[in-house]
């Protein structure tokens, strides 16, 4: 059960970066844009805190898993 909520982790940490990455480009300046997701600052910070809770619970669950083996 562990391993699967990693693999979603893994999953929702690259596609948060692949959002992140370009700032005037891809998928992110299009939601910037637009606004479609509100201001740029407010999305900008919630995409922060989601990005360091995931990575944050990513390496929890590595240490989780190194220390059972």
């Amino acid at each position: 059960m562990l391993k699967f909520i990693w693999l979603v982790i893994n999953i929702f940490l690259i596609i948060i970066i692949f959002i992140r990455i370009p700032n005037n480009s891809g998928l992110s300046s299009f939601a910037i844009k637009s606004n479609l997701l509100g201001s740029p600052d407010y999305v900008e910070k919630i995409l922060n805190k989601i990005t360091w809770s995931l990575i944050i619970s990513y390496f929890i669950l590595a240490i989780i898993f190194n220390l059972s083996m």
